[in-house]
């Protein structure tokens, strides 16, 4: 993220930043190095329990200050364990009252969702979310990914 971050000041972008979450999960001990750079905190489930959100330490987004240095946080998953990133057009889509779907209906949907497949799951937040808004027009993305630990 530090290489990134000054090349992308290196090129100047007025106004332009980039917000990243990055998760580097090495699949034989489902160990998973993290940083975050400017970007939503993920949503994480364990195996049995409800989704909450991960609160790591949020570094400057990209390409706003160079030489910035980001936090490094590890998250160790077991059998069965979700995770859950997305955009913050997720929680910040409004419905034609200016309300926002937020972080606890999110949370609640994806509960709610979360015993079929990560398509089924992911698919299940997006109809939610589109029946929140309703015919407001959408004003960011909700580009989401989840994960499941296998073993």
């Amino acid at each position: 993220l530090e290489d990134v971050n000054n090349q992308l000041c290196d090129k100047r972008m007025d106004s332009m930043f980039v917000t990243v979450w990055l998760g580097i999960l090495d699949l034989n001990t489902g160990e998973m190095i993290t940083a975050n750079a400017g970007h939503e905190y993920p949503a994480l489930k364990r195996n049995g329990e409800d989704f909450e959100l991960y609160k790591d330490k949020h570094g400057l987004v990209l390409g706003r200050l160079p030489g910035i240095t980001y936090i490094e946080s590890k998250i160790q998953f077991n059998r069965g364990d979700v995770l859950f990133v997305y955009t913050d057009g997720v929680a910040e889509a409004n419905n034609p009252s200016h309300e926002q779907f937020g972080l606890t209906r999110m949370i609640e949907s994806l509960n709610a969702h979360c015993e079929g497949s990560m398509d089924e799951m992911i698919n299940g937040v997006q109809d939610d979310v589109n029946q929140f808004v309703a015919e407001a027009p959408q004003f960011d993305d909700t580009t989401m990914m989840a994960i499941k630990y296998l073993g």
